[in-house]
């Protein structure tokens, strides 16, 4: 059960600033480990996702346009007072938004700026203490934002330091394991772009395993990945969260993961992490920056 002084400040702060983790929502089975080591995945855009994927715990519905315009600084000052040196910021899916969230990320990733920087007017005693201190890695874990160019540019523009996009699983299985309007085309597709329009700028995606995928649809998409420009990848074991998700076809062996690391370190990925528990935020930090490093899977 997770316990510990740090992960009691961890769950605290969040519940403080009343900021939805990714951790708690999707029922990560790492929650107790990241947040004993002080480290979370934040969820802006709200608790409701407007898509339904099978493999998901995430609430799903219309949230109707609403937002919460707090949102960014809240976040913002939260990894300030948290004083956390490496940050994943995700979300749900928006469709009912005209921009699809990306305004939400470009807003989160300029207040976490600006709370950090010289000077700052951040509007807390939290924010006035973080002026000066170097602010955290921040890496973005986003939707397809509808493979549109423009609103993958204006989250690029507002300078991540890693762009996340999850592939999730292979192209036989993404129509039923995804929501219907995303796709396996459409997330390669989303990558591509990325590191066309920013081509130093690090990639990342992860895909699960064990649910009914072939080695060779596996190996497919690391080269499919790859072909991309993806620069990190993570592979995990699927794991059912809740009743309604898909079950789960196989579990993967420990052996099984070692490979797939060396295949996909062999076909170019700066950084690949594979093992039972891997999560695509899990050991972020490390994996940005052991991109050229070859590292054992966390089993």
């Amino acid at each position: 059960m997770p316990s510990g002084d740090v992960f009691e400040a961890t769950n605290e702060r969040l519940r403080a600033y009343g900021i939805n983790t990714v951790c708690s929502s999707a029922r990560c089975p790492n929650l107790a480990e990241c947040w004993g080591r002080g480290t979370t995945t934040f969820m802006i855009l709200g608790d409701t996702c407007t898509r339904h994927c099978r493999f998901c715990a995430v609430k799903t519905g219309n949230p109707h346009g609403v937002l919460d315009e707090t949102e960014p600084e809240r976040v913002a000052l939260a990894v300030a007072e948290l004083k956390l040196l490496y940050v994943v910021l995700t979300s749900v899916d928006r469709d009912d938004l005209p921009d699809l969230g990306a305004g939400m990320f470009v807003r989160t990733l300029h207040a976490l700026r600006n709370t950090y920087d010289a000077g700052s007017d951040a509007a807390s005693s939290v924010g006035r203490q973080a002026s000066g201190i170097r602010r955290p890695l921040v890496e973005v874990l986003t939707p397809d934002f509808g493979g549109r160019e423009e609103l993958l540019r204006q989250v690029v523009e507002a300078a991540p330091d890693v762009f996340g996009h999850n592939l999730e699983t292979v192209e036989r299985l993404s129509p039923q394991v995804r929501d219907p309007r995303a796709s396996y085309r459409r997330s390669l597709y989303v990558l591509a772009t990325v590191k066309r329009i920013a081509p130093k700028l690090t990639t990342k995606s992860g895909l699960m395993v064990g649910l009914g995928e072939t080695d060779d649809e596996l190996r497919q998409a690391l080269r499919d990945l790859r072909s991309s420009g993806c620069d990190i990848v993570t592979v995990g074991q699927y794991l059912q969260p809740v009743r309604r998700c898909l079950p789960v076809e196989r579990y993967v062996r420990p052996e099984e993961f070692v490979a797939l690391e060396k295949e996909a370190l062999a076909l170019g990925f700066k950084g690949a992490l594979c093992g039972p528990l891997v999560r695509s935020s899990f050991h972020a930090a490390e994996l940005a920056a052991c991109q050229q490093k070859s590292r054992p899977p966390i089993a």
